[in-house]
């Protein structure tokens, strides 16, 4: 009997307040869709006190909930994350996941750290108006950096819808890319 390929799995991580419903997660899931892939998507609710949160106790919450999505689903071969998703950076290098991170928290020495020693494919996407992106540091790592002059935490541009819309069709297509570089689904 011939093995029947399986479809690859993605799991999309979402922000504090950015659901997988916005823009940049769900276009990432339309386009993983395209490409083949099933997709998960995780929806989560911080903690009342999450604001108090360390940043180590942030990243072992995200990572928790990480893990246990990764556990019910043997089949991950990408990582998408928002902002407060990034934090599991550190489960994409153990498990030498790709990933795509969107507005990572560069400025967290846990997300640098993890994705200075990710061997997988990377792919980092944020605005030089977002207080928690690094220029420095994005030019210092050995991934694809997609970086967006004036944009916001949100990747927008302030005051510019039209030319909101231009640069989330730029993500998209740079998101395409990506997401069809990467392995075919396996047996």
């Amino acid at each position: 009997m011939t093995a029947v390929p399986r479809p690859a799995g993605a799991l999309l991580l979402p922000g504090a307040g950015y659901t997988p419903a916005r823009p940049l997660l769900h276009y990432a899931r339309a386009v993983l869709e395209q490409h083949g892939f099933t997709v998960r998507e995780l929806w989560w609710e911080t903690p009342g006190t999450f604001v108090r949160f360390s940043d180590a106790e942030r990243t072992a919450w995200v990572e928790r909930q990480v893990v246990a999505a990764l556990a019910a689903a043997d089949d991950c071969r990408l990582i998408v994350g928002k902002s407060l998703g990034t934090l599991a950076a550190g489960i994409a290098a153990d498990r030498a996941l790709p990933a795509v991170w969107l507005t990572p928290l560069l400025r967290t020495g846990a997300v640098a750290g993890a994705l200075r020693r990710t061997p997988a494919r990377t792919l980092l996407v944020g605005g030089t108006a977002d207080p928690l992106w690094d220029s420095a540091v994005a030019g210092e790592l050995p991934h694809e950096t997609l970086e967006f002059p004036g944009a916001d935490h949100g990747l927008e541009l302030p005051g510019d819808v039209v030319g909101s819309a231009a640069l989330l069709q730029t993500y998209v297509r740079a998101f395409d890319r990506f997401a069809g570089g990467l392995a075919r689904p396996r047996a």
